[in-house]
């Protein structure tokens, strides 16, 4: 089962925003998130909204997904001109799941042309699908690259069979490359996903599935620590002694270890879990939510922002649908943050990027404590200089921390 939503208040039937989305909004991006949940099987270490079923009746399934999610696109457009925002072409817009190439090529393209439609582009706009190896064959690329896909993340996760079944992940490890290769060569750019710290996996096989996805040459790489989520079915399994968790020092190890070789084949880490093969290849979408910007989640339980402004889509794709088709809001619920929220959110975010936060944005009390950060190896002291708190390599596993400290 995935996770409970969030508590908050009510959200407006008719999706009305607040007038405090109007202050500042001429200088805030807008992107696109389009969650389709469905996916062949369901791995054992999932915590998302996500359905391994076609067909849950009432007509709603796989099939006809893109029905609600043109409907609330729609939606989106009225809301938004309804509340008084400026028209934006898009920043960015990433389709995620779930497996968003379980559903036909043809529904990923009428969404974003719908999208391109109400929206617009920004010039340069990124794109977004991810895949499955499995799940996509070379002419879906062709034809979602016409459609105006610039990039492709494909969900690798290891290159290990082992490591694979225990995440329960069905792809074959020797597709990743050939997709990969179909990507390059349509002109898509590329991005990998890979996650360490399977239970039983060791430190030579996560440098194996390292160095393979260096090997593959993609534009973005991604490597995250599996955090075992209550509910799922791996944590069932850890707590019946089936698999044994990886410690927090080898996932550490395996941090640094995945750095040092990334930075070694010349990709820089711009996020704590994200490195690119240039400035250009960092992903414009995951940017725009490290620094706050707008974004609307289409699908159920996609999660939406507007200036401080929070809400989230009901879960099931039933109530989902039933909710569009009566032209109603789809939100489970909404939350205003207030300022002390706003701030922890603000630090806690641009802590995690290689820019860093600027100094003048903290207020006096974590001001205070970076000199400190920085004797402790936290913080780059240069960067200090600067005026920007950046974390080091050691800071970037102690994440958290910093930030407690910055806001405390």
């Amino acid at each position: 089962m995935s996770p409970a939503q969030p508590t908050g208040d009510p959200a407006p039937r008719d999706g009305r925003l607040p007038a405090s989305v109007l202050e500042g909004a001429d200088g805030r991006s807008l992107s696109l998130y389009v969650h389709v949940p469905y996916c062949s099987v369901r791995c054992g270490y999932c915590d998302f909204n996500t359905y391994a079923k076609e067909d849950f009746g009432d007509d709603v399934g796989r099939l006809t997904y893109v029905r609600d999610a043109l409907a609330e696109l729609r939606f989106a457009e009225k809301v938004l001109k309804e509340s008084g925002l400026p028209a934006r072409p898009l920043h960015s817009a990433f389709f995620g799941g779930g497996t968003p190439t379980r559903i036909p090529t043809d529904d990923l393209v009428r969404i974003l042309g719908t999208a391109i439609e109400i929206f617009g582009l920004e010039p340069g706009a990124e794109v977004t699908t991810e895949a499955n190896p499995d799940s996509v064959e070379r002419e879906d690329l062709v034809a979602l690259k016409e459609a105006g896909f610039t990039r492709v993340s494909f969900g690798m996760q290891s290159a290990v069979p082992r490591v694979l079944e225990v995440l329960e992940r069905t792809h074959e490890p020797a597709n990743v490359p050939k997709v990969v290769g179909w990507a390059r060569e349509i002109g898509l750019e590329v991005s990998v996903d890979l996650i360490s710290g399977a239970p039983g996996e060791t430190l030579d096989e996560w440098q194996t599935s390292v160095e393979a996805a260096i090997s593959y040459r993609p534009d973005h790489i991604s490597a995250y620590s599996l955090i075992v989520e209550p509910g799922t079915k791996l944590a069932a399994q850890i707590a019946r002694g089936v698999h044994t968790p990886v410690d927090d020092d080898q996932q550490a190890d395996m941090y640094l270890l995945a750095s040092r070789l990334f930075e070694e084949a010349g990709y820089g880490w711009y996020e704590v879990s994200n490195w690119a093969a240039s400035v250009e290849k960092r992903s414009a979408h995951n940017l725009a939510y490290w620094h706050n910007q707008d974004w609307w989640g289409i699908g159920p339980g996609a999660h939406s922002h507007v200036n401080g402004t929070r809400w989230w889509n009901v879960k099931h794709p039933v109530p989902y649908a039933q909710r569009l088709r009566d032209r109603s809001s789809p939100a489970a619920a909404r939350e205003i943050l207030d300022e002390d929220t706003r701030y922890m959110e603000d630090v806690m975010l641009a802590a995690r990027i290689r820019d860093g936060l600027p100094l003048n944005r903290l207020r006096a009390e974590g001001r205070d404590r970076t000199p400190w950060l920085a004797q402790q190896g936290l913080i780059d002291p240069q960067a200090l200089n600067d005026d920007v708190v950046r974390l080091t390599l050691e800071g970037r596993l102690l994440g958290d921390a910093v930030v407690r400290e910055l806001t405390a």
